[in-house]
């Protein structure tokens, strides 16, 4: 059966001539369109699209193949213009709350999907951690909750909040944590780095009381050292800029690396980097909001296509 998001993309590519414009038009980046081409093209067995010095042309099954999906994609919309009356997307509101690396990244992109697909749902957005967040939805004053954890963290508090019976998760992707360094630190030149060769630096972190932050702590204390705190802030953009004056390192999730200051390096521990699990939650039991089911569907094409920029890695 033929992907119905791929056609879309084909639609969009013939009808504007260039991987580049399809596109910005779908919010994808050019290798994404140049993916779902490459794929559809697998799919039916056939070239689709003619490459050209200064653009693209359709070929014959190409134009066919478009013309059928126009009438394919315009008949689902019709379906889910009837489905959202009868789900209520006509109206009512979502209320929603959001941890700030994903407010920054994930939610933008599905709330301007979910706003052209159903302008007539009122939607609200909140920020906080997980322990804040959690517990206003098992309260069901909020509708869906953007949370994360750290799988095998050992945090009792922090796993009884985002694993309870009273929340439906649904895990959307994982975000590793780096190590930032400062560019001239003796240590950001080496290809492969071990949480214990940080023994005995400064570090700069999220407040004491964040899952980021007791998750450092438990890191080091399994890697044999305690430590040493010299600067807190929840910001992590005042993170970077802290790490980048010199006076300190720290772990920076990557959801937070979309921009990288030009003083600092981006390293991945070995054997692996610290990792923790973004999830969207529900409230379980009775009926969720209508419109709570779509914003999932949403968050998770954001979390697939979600592609970090400026994580620097060793080189």
């Amino acid at each position: 059966m033929l992907n119905v998001n791929r056609l879309r993309v084909l639609i969009e590519v013939a009808r504007r001539g260039s991987f580049s414009a399809a596109a910005q038009e779908l919010s994808y980046t050019q290798s994404a369109v140049s993916q779902q081409i490459a794929a559809l093209e697998e799919e039916v067995g056939m070239t689709l699209l003619e490459r050209r010095p200064r653009g693209v042309r359709a070929t014959p099954a190409g134009r066919t193949l478009a013309a059928h999906a126009e009438g394919i994609l315009a008949r689902l919309e019709v379906a889910e213009a009837e489905l959202s009356a009868i789900a209520g997307l006509r109206g009512g509101q979502l209320r929603m709350a959001t941890f700030p690396t994903a407010g920054a990244t994930l939610m933008p992109v599905a709330i301007a999907g979910f706003r052209a697909r159903h302008p007539q749902v009122e939607l609200t957005l909140i920020e906080g951690e997980p322990e804040e967040v959690a517990p206003r939805v098992h309260a069901g004053e909020l509708d869906l909750a953007l949370l994360f954890e750290f799988p095998d963290a050992g945090d009792p508090l922090a796993e009884s909040l985002t694993r309870s019976e009273s929340l439906t998760r649904v895990e959307l992707l994982e975000d590793p944590l780096y190590l930032a360094l400062p560019r001239k630190h003796k240590l950001a030149r080496r290809r492969e780095l071990r949480l214990e060769d940080l023994h005995g630096e400064a570090w700069v972190q999220t407040s004491q009381s964040s899952p980021c932050a007791r998750h450092v702590v438990r890191s080091c204390h399994a890697a044999g050292f305690e430590p040493r705190v010299s600067f807190e802030s929840d910001d992590y953009q005042t993170v970077q800029g802290l790490v980048a004056a010199g006076v300190g390192v720290a772990f920076i999730p990557e959801l937070a690396l979309s921009v990288v200051r030009e003083n600092i390096v981006v390293r991945s521990l070995s054997p692996g980097p610290p990792v923790r699990q973004v999830i969207a939650a529900v409230p379980s039991g009775g009926r969720p909001a209508p419109a709570a089911p779509a914003m999932l569907a949403l968050l998770q094409e954001a979390a697939a296509s979600y592609r970090p920029l400026g994580v620097r890695r060793a080189t």
